[in-house]
């Protein structure tokens, strides 16, 4: 039996989503070209309802702290610290999108306090049981980067 294989029945006995364990790129092998990733993380699509959950909750992206979107208006506290998010899919492609939120300092600067969604390069003093681990998982990237797709002016 191959790895794939027992990757794929060890997470359907655990219930992981097999997707995420055997086919999603580790963060380190996120090609980063011209500000872009065009490569899904996942080769799977995202979906934009889930991505919209991910992207509100607090817990998980919460780019409510930073964004306003007109789209979220059922949700509380939007910020003013990055850019307004309508129109996002008008002003970024889907592969400029996946790398804003992948990790936005290789598309920004080293200084942009948008945190790396789907990067090990967090900084320093990371709590103890988030070394080596994402924000968001890479189906959660393609979920968010498939919602953010639906912002259009």
């Amino acid at each position: 039996m191959s790895w794939k294989s027992r990757t794929f029945l060890a997470c359907l006995i655990v219930g992981i989503p097999a997707v995420a364990a055997a086919d999603a790129l580790a963060p380190a092998d996120v090609k980063f070209d011209d500000m872009s990733v065009s490569q899904s993380l996942t080769g799977q699509p995202g979906d934009p309802v889930k991505g919209r959950k991910v992207f509100a909750d607090r817990k998980l992206g919460n780019c409510l702290a930073c964004h306003a979107v007109a789209d979220q208006k059922d949700q509380l506290f939007h910020g003013e610290v990055g850019p307004e998010l309508d129109g996002a899919a008008d002003r970024w492609s889907e592969g400029e999108l996946r790398a804003i939120v992948a990790d936005a300092k290789m598309v920004f600067s080293e200084e942009t306090v948008m945190p790396g969604f789907y990067s090990l390069n967090v900084g320093a003093d990371v709590r103890k049981n988030l070394v080596g681990k994402t924000i968001l998982s890479a189906q959660d990237v393609e979920d968010v980067v498939a919602y953010l797709a639906t912002l259009k002016e």
